[in-house]
């Protein structure tokens, strides 16, 4: 089974969205394995958008990802990177298909309510980085067979 990591950004956050990404999510048929509530300390956001380091836009992201709570996650699934990036839909709000979490709640690039992680290696790096081995939870859900099971 494949896990990603997903984070509802502070504009999600504020806006009381949380329940929502949730709820798409585990309407999608994906299995939540480790969640927190945090707000996100300067080196942790650093850590995280590392790749961003020296662009114009970077101390701006630092601010804005330091600047409310977010919810950090991981989810399980068959395709999980792939079918979570499908429900939050493209990055640029205005690109996203209609139903997508981004095209019904977004406008903004800088406000798009999620990030999800885009590779399952980046995925396995992020949740490392956001979680501890201990807190990911392996569990069995009663509707795992009639999400992932084969004929």
């Amino acid at each position: 089974m494949e896990r990603t990591f997903v984070l509802v950004k502070p504009d999600g956050v504020q806006r009381g969205l949380t329940g929502e990404v949730i709820s798409r999510l585990e309407k999608r048929g994906l299995k939540l394995v480790a969640a927190k509530f945090l707000a996100v300390p300067e080196s942790l956001a650093e850590k995280h958008y590392a790749v961003h380091k020296g662009k114009d836009f970077y101390p701006g992201l630092i601010r804005y990802i330091t600047s409310a709570p977010v919810m950090a996650m991981v989810w399980e699934g068959t395709n999980a990177v792939a079918a979570v990036r499908q429900t939050m839909g493209a990055t640029r709000p205005w690109e996203a298909a209609p139903g997508s979490i981004r095209h019904d709640f977004a406008l903004e690039v800088s406000r798009n309510i999620t990030h999800a992680s885009d590779s399952v290696e980046n995925a396995a790096g992020e949740i490392a980085l956001w979680f501890a081995e201990n807190e990911l939870v392996d569990w069995q859900q009663c509707t795992d067979t009639w999400i992932f099971g084969k004929n």
